[in-house]
């Protein structure tokens, strides 16, 4: 760990001889840069690739993962820099670093992630992966027979799609999407004279192309086989490029791979239909300015030069790798039928309050009327989301179903209970976030269809991204109204349900339905509430509600001693949050915070954060729930809830977080859930001052917990 006594970057401060209310707690040198600390996230996501422990396939996928990530960071967080730059910004985020600064920085860093990860892929997952019987061969590796199925297959499959697009004074530099891997070739014609042609990898095919019959899966007789091969098809396209361009000698090809800005910049006030400005945007992105290119060492210098000058890219944005160019594509072979290279499959658990048999019968307005319920996905099924819906659906007394939808996914069963319910005349009002980055294609044709069901379908605030997790249910109960509420710490998605750790739980309490009615109605009509009984809303009241609890633990720690926060979250990275966490620490106050992503918070420091612990969790599930955890002289307080504490959720989101009122339930979470997180000791990381991470080592005769598992097994037992 750094001593932070000698750390280059820490010791300006010069905390030793400082008094905690004379340290400045906006230095930036106590700030951790908001884009290296993801960059640090994402190299414990390379760790896991690298991890023995991990079954085979599943260390595939973190490489898979890894280059999807880097993928937006880069049409996102780079081109924003590169914005930046290119408007003159001279301001700084607290951390001090200018643009250019983080630029360079992330650039760095970066190209170290991208080396790694193809060392981890040749040096150890393909060998292993021969090993056990599954093949990823070049070309020119392949016995007769392999190539002969490949070749068929590029006849018969791949030619047809294939379009070259000439380069020369009568063809102009064909447009290049974004993420696409291209062919840079170059031909020689009958007269000796060179031309210049670019060819795209169809994305409607297999990256990676099976040469056996098997290798895509289960045989026709139901059986699983053991071999699987598999070629790189841009080697198959090269290999046969002689059929593409007939007469031309074929001099050179060279693979390459674009990435673009793709952060749309949505200008609404100028919008009069939301819906036609995405759908115009979400076209526009493949347009966007180029923000990486890879390429391979065998790339010449000229063929550099013609892509450099024709796509007006900074030659620092090429980054020269080994094969393959992207990485993301790897995910295909996770669906290969060898569960002996996968983690082990295990059955969500079903709470007892929502199986249908006797006392509950599969009434769920009846549990949900007997106590709040909690379900943690994926420990949990969402089949009890499904079905509180699908069941809200078609009771004759429920009025009206309002939901907010971020992600879901396709063949949403969520979208298919809210049109059914409209078909059986409920009243339904459906919040689609169209600026839901990356799904705006998929949620503008969800909002297609529920509109011409009749669903009314809005799309949020001007100048907000609507992120919160609620569904409400208004039902008719004798001659009063009750309000039945699901409320998450994820997405409406069952896919993702599977594979995200998230916190959803079922109550009606009055005062919580009563400012989730509050909530729509800001959200579609006009209201300019400032305060609810006891939801979180940003950006109304989270920030607020937030300084003051955490200003009371502060109180109790002067008075008694006992403070104590236990933050559980996806990022950190507002300055204010954080300068007010390090009064905490100052006053004495335990924090323990648990972050996968982002955390620009230094823990650790003599006189600021030494009484802040930082640790990560990156495992089998995607941590994703948010869970702030409050003592408050032991009467502890929970909130579960949407957001994080960055500013884009404090400040330009609608997020909710919501009470934990059930005293069964906040023991749960404090003892088998928090708790255990305290505990672990495997999969765990914890953030040193200088921003790097270190696993954390078992002492000697600790029983060795990885919390996703001690929770696969303890849902097994436990119903809440």
């Amino acid at each position: 760990m750094t001593d932070v006594a000698t750390d280059p970057k820490l010791t300006g401060l010069e905390i030793e001889d400082t008094e905690p209310e004379q340290i400045d707690l906006r230095n930036p040198e106590l700030f951790i840069n908001r884009e290296l600390s993801m960059l640090e996230f994402q190299r414990r996501v390379l760790q896991e690739a690298w991890d023995n422990g991990n079954p085979l396939l599943e260390r595939l996928k973190f490489i898979a993962i890894l280059g999807s990530n880097l993928d937006e960071f880069y049409m996102v967080r780079v081109s924003g820099l590169k914005k930046q730059i290119a408007a003159g910004v001279i301001d700084t985020p607290a951390d001090g670093m200018t643009p250019a600064e983080q630029l360079a920085a992330v650039r760095k860093v970066a190209w170290e992630l991208m080396t790694e990860a193809r060392e981890c892929l040749c040096k150890e997952l393909l060998p292993q992966l021969s090993d056990s019987g599954i093949n990823i061969l070049d070309y020119e590796e392949l016995n007769t027979k392999q190539k002969n199925i490949a070749d068929q297959y590029f006849e018969e499959v791949v030619f047809p799609v294939l379009t070259p697009m000439a380069f020369d004074p009568g063809h102009p530099f064909p447009h290049i999407s974004n993420l696409s891997l291209n062919l840079a070739v170059v031909v020689e014609d009958e007269d000796q004279q060179e031309h210049f042609a670019r060819l795209k990898m169809p994305a409607t095919l297999m990256r990676l192309v099976p040469i056996k019959r098997s290798s895509g899966g289960t045989r026709k007789d139901g059986t699983v086989p053991f071999s699987h091969s598999f070629v790189w098809l841009e080697q198959v396209i090269a290999a046969n490029m002689d059929k593409l361009f007939p007469g031309m000698k074929i001099l050179e090809a060279y693979p390459f791979r674009l990435t673009r800005d793709a952060d749309m910049a949505i200008q609404e006030l100028e919008a009069s239909d939301l819906l036609e400005t995405m759908e115009q945007s979400v076209r526009q992105r493949r347009f966007g300015s180029v923000v990486r290119m890879t390429i391979t060492d065998s790339m010449p210098d000229h063929i550099r030069e013609i892509l450099i000058e024709n796509l007006r890219m900074d030659r620092r944005d090429m980054y020269v790798l080994d094969e393959p160019l992207g990485l993301s594509n790897l995910m295909s072979l996770h669906s290969i039928d060898r569960y002996d290279l996968k983690d082990h499959p295990f059955k969500q658990a079903i709470a007892q309050q929502f199986r249908q048999e006797p006392p509950h019968d599969g009434d769920i307005f009846a549990a949900i009327r007997r106590e709040d319920i909690l379900i943690h996905h994926p420990y949990d099924s969402f089949l009890p989301v499904v079905r509180f819906l699908k069941q809200a659906a078609r009771d004759p007394d429920v009025l009206a179903i309002k939901q907010t939808l971020y992600r879901v996914g396709g063949n949403s069963p969520v979208v298919s209970a809210l049109m059914d319910a409209r078909e059986h005349g409920k009243q339904v009002t459906v919040l689609v976030e169209l600026k839901a980055r990356f799904d705006e294609e998929s949620n503008i044709e969800w909002a297609r269809m529920m509109e011409k069901e009749g669903v009314h379908v809005i799309y949020g605030l001007l100048g907000l991204k609507t992120h919160s997790k609620i569904l409400l249910v208004v039902r008719k109960e004798g001659e009063h109204i009750r309000r039945y509420m699901h409320l998450a710490t994820g997405n409406y998605n069952a896919i993702t349900a599977q594979i995200y750790e998230d916190i959803g739980m079922f109550t009606c309490d009055d005062e919580i339905g009563a400012d989730a009615t509050d909530l729509f109605n800001y959200l579609t009509g006009y209201s300019a509430k400032q305060d609810y009984r006891k939801l979180m809303v940003a950006p109304i009241n989270y920030r607020s509600k937030m300084e003051t609890l955490i200003d009371r633990e502060i109180a109790h720690q002067k008075e008694n001693g006992d403070g104590y926060l236990i933050f559980k979250m996806n990022s950190l990275a507002d300055p204010p949050i954080i300068r007010k966490l390090y009064q905490a620490s100052q006053a004495g106050v335990k924090i323990d915070l648990f972050i996968r992503g982002i955390c620009c918070l230094r823990p650790g420091i003599p006189g600021v954060s030494d009484n802040i612990r930082v640790l990560s969790i990156v495992g089998r599930f995607l941590e994703h729930s948010r869970m702030y955890y409050f003592r408050n002289g032991g009467d502890e307080q929970i909130y579960l809830g949407s957001a994080d504490l960055m500013p884009r959720n404090i400040n330009r989101r609608v997020e909710v977080l919501f009470p934990v009122q059930d005293q069964r339930i906040i023991r749960y979470l404090r003892d088998e859930v928090l708790a255990i997180y305290i505990d672990a000791n495997q999969k765990v990381r914890q953030l040193n001052p200088d921003g790097t991470y270190e696993f954390l080592t078992p002492n000697s005769g600790d029983p060795l917990i990885n919390v996703q598992q001690y929770l696969v097994n303890v849902r097994k037992k436990v119903d809440l």
